[in-house]
């Protein structure tokens, strides 16, 4: 549910930061449910339940049902125990500057999310619990549960947007439909962000100026059942440790800060020339920040934008890229179906490659031993740090689909389980694009030539190099197929094929037809419906 400015409070951004006065306050004690948006800086809810609440707690709950589907050494765990020990502290020094006299900070707890919220609204005694929306089905499932488990108590749940700029209904066509397409679906983005009603969709939500209503931490004794006394560890939540500080990833808010003020100081007017080439320093490597919120998206958004408008290209074409964010949000809501589903109904028709001798294709894609060395370098870089430049997530994406022949949602579910910036809107949207299965898509005919798409964004092969060692001295015509080299390179570079490198597993030009012929059946149903 939207909801509406607190008595006294403006909506000017300088009217906006005055604290409110504490009589005016509707609520007594409210409860803040952080999710995706682990930052103090520029968070609606947070910022909605300070200006409505006389004192407000802040509460993360690591969801044992979402633990329990991970792996047990995972970057992201990592990534948001130190963001969640970074926000606690920083809730602690906001609080006390604000005059708070004892300590506050954050409350944290492992636990089922439908039963820890109420269990704790219930004994912090609040009348109203704040959230961000979240619109994975999932999510949507527990807050229903919540919603219900607090309304017993008498406790409201007021949700707000905050990780997408535009949502749900808010761009929409003409006719009241959503979009499938996305340039006509940014082109209505960006009309309504400068049109009257969206003159507010990148305007801050302050939360320092509020911060005298943030509450200190209730005695142990008093609710010491659903109030731990300190932060969870990598071991009490049932992890090992990751290799995620020795990639000197930076977690937290002020991480996320740092990496933006890197990009927008050194490289996004760039950003065009540079984004599709994997062995350049070119993108912002703020998506796992984007997806934990511990960065805002309207601060992003923002920035690109009045660059944009300064005329930057690079600029620009960042601010399409989180454009493309809010589209498959948006595509998500209106198509929960393409969870598990194609969303073009007719390439479920689809025949993909089953048994053994696929899966064991899949494996060599998992492990990056296709005989193709972009594919295979991509997968190395995910499998040892979690993160795929974009470029090639679409080219190792097309390779599994159109090369190797296999079910797009196999490859979808090795991203979700491997990258840190796993978004599921994103992820499946990316996915279905590659397959050609999904709104807006590649066409099926067209298909990436993994040699080709090689020599154009890693010339060099510096990004092949970095990842396959092993071909590294092979020169840099044979480095994109290592099959086709001179047998004198091979032998000079100390490489036999087939024991020091593997022989390609397809040979793309048969893999070409055999999947414009899989992908027939799309085009007879197609003309069946005409």
């Amino acid at each position: 549910m939207s909801i509406p400015p607190a008595a006294g409070q403006a909506t000017s951004t300088a009217r906006q930061a005055r604290p409110a006065n504490p009589t005016d306050k509707p609520l007594h004690r409210a409860l803040v449910w952080l999710r995706r948006d682990l930052r103090v800086h520029d968070n609606t809810a947070l910022h909605h339940a300070l200006a409505r609440a006389r004192q407000v707690w802040v509460c993360f709950i690591f969801d044992s049902d979402i633990l329990a589907a991970l792996p047990r050494v995972d970057r992201r765990v990592d990534f948001l125990l130190h963001s969640v020990q970074a926000l606690d502290e920083r809730l602690r020094d906001l609080a006390a500057a604000a005059g708070v006299a004892q300590p506050a900070g954050l409350l944290v707890q492992r636990g089922a999310a439908r039963q820890a919220v109420p269990a704790l609204a219930a004994a912090l005694g609040v009348q109203a619990v704040f959230a961000s929306h979240d619109d994975e089905p999932y999510a949507l499932q527990r807050d229903t549960a919540v919603r219900g488990s607090l309304a017993e108590q008498g406790v409201s749940l007021h949700t707000v947007k905050d990780h997408v700029v535009f949502e749900r209904r808010e761009v929409m066509t003409i006719g009241g439909t959503p979009y499938s397409v996305f340039t006509p679906f940014k082109n209505a983005w960006l009309k309504r962000l400068q049109g009257i009603d969206g003159a507010g969709a990148l305007q801050a939500h302050p939360v320092e100026p509020l911060a005298a209503a943030l509450a200190p931490r209730p005695a142990q004794s008093a609710a010491s059942a659903a109030i731990p006394a300190t932060l969870p560890t990598l071991a009490t939540l049932g992890f090992e440790p990751s290799n995620l500080h020795s990639l000197r990833f930076l977690p937290g808010e002020a991480g996320g800060q740092t990496l933006l003020q890197e990009f927008l100081d050194e490289r996004i007017d760039d950003y065009a020339d540079t984004r599709d080439f994997p062995a350049v320093k070119g993108p912002s490597y703020l998506s796992t920040h984007l997806r934990f919120g511990t960065v805002s998206i309207r601060q992003l958004a923002r920035e690109a934008w009045q660059r944009s408008q300064a005329g930057s290209r690079g600029a620009s074409t960042w601010l399409s890229e989180l454009i493309w964010r809010d589209f498959y949000h948006q595509i998500l809501h209106h198509h929960p179906q393409v969870v598990g589903h194609a969303f073009k109904l007719e390439y479920e028709r689809i025949a993909w490659a089953r048994g053994p001798s696929a899966e064991a294709l899949f494996k060599a894609w998992c492990q990056g031993q296709t005989g193709y060395p972009i594919v295979d370098a991509a997968m190395a870089q995910i499998n040892q740090t979690g993160y795929m430049h974009n470029r090639l997530r679409m080219v190792v994406a097309s390779f599994l689909t159109k090369d190797l022949g296999l079910d797009w949602r196999w490859g979808e579910a090795y991203f979700a389980t491997h990258l840190n910036d796993f978004d599921l809107a994103a992820n499946n949207g990316g996915w279905q694009w590659a397959a050609s299965t999904g709104c807006d898509a590649q066409p099926y005919f067209r298909i990436f030539n993994p040699v080709s798409q090689s020599r154009k964004f890693d010339p060099q092969g510096r990004f092949i190099r970095r990842y396959l060692p092993q071909l590294a001295s092979l020169p840099d015509e044979a480095l994109h197929a290592p099959w086709e080299a001179r047998p004198v390179d091979l032998a000079a570079a100390g490489i036999v094929l087939g024991q020091d490198y593997p022989l390609p597993v397809v040979d793309h030009a048969q893999a070409r037809e055999q999947t414009l012929a899989r992908y027939a059946v799309v085009k007879v149903a197609k003309e069946g419906r005409g």
